[in-house]
């Protein structure tokens, strides 16, 4: 082993895997990219972070509610792009031709070629560290996405996407929460 500089810490423990998450503000739909998510609990709960850097941060806390996408490998650059462009200028929808389909129980739009789509809306919201708590209301599934990984960026402009799967339910029974 040998010791490296601080700034590398994340490139190990990137906490969750790289979303698009969408907002609507009352006149337009706008979509971030957010590296910095997890799950916080078993009762659908997920925290993603993000402050006024963001131009769909204002949208987020005032509508209280978004969609948060979970782009595949088909997805990556385009979803590297989606970071790249403000849109408080840009209508990045259009520009990277990105497909949108209606919500169910918001009205941000969920995103097509997603491998799935949480409609969430925001519960909390602790300003220190930007962190957004959300509750998952509805849960959607692209059974038409060919490539289901997920991509977790490593925070240094370079990406991973899970691999091999590993089932150890029989050994986590007990553990696991109804409906898992």
């Amino acid at each position: 082993m040998k010791t490296l500089p601080l700034e590398k810490a994340l490139t190990f423990i990137e906490p969750g895997p790289l979303t698009l998450v969408t907002t609507f503000d009352g006149k337009k739909p706008n979509v971030m990219t957010i590296s910095w998510t997890a799950a916080l609990d078993f009762n659908q709960h997920i925290l993603l972070v993000t402050g006024p850097w963001n131009y769909s941060f204002d949208a987020l806390l005032k509508t209280k509610e978004c969609v948060v996408c979970l782009p595949g490998p088909a997805l990556l650059k385009k979803a590297v792009q989606v970071g790249m462009i403000s849109g408080e200028t840009e209508d990045k929808f259009k520009k990277l031709r990105i497909k949108t389909y209606p919500a169910k129980k918001v009205k941000a739009p969920l995103l097509a070629g997603c491998v799935a789509c949480l409609e969430c809306r925001v519960t909390d919201y602790i300003k220190k560290y930007g962190f957004v708590i959300l509750q998952v209301m509805e849960v959607w599934h692209n059974e038409r996405c060919r490539d289901k990984r997920l991509v977790h960026a490593v925070g240094d402009g370079t990406f991973t996407a899970d691999g091999e799967h590993f089932n150890l339910r029989a050994l986590m029974k007990e553990k696991l929460p109804p409906g898992l």
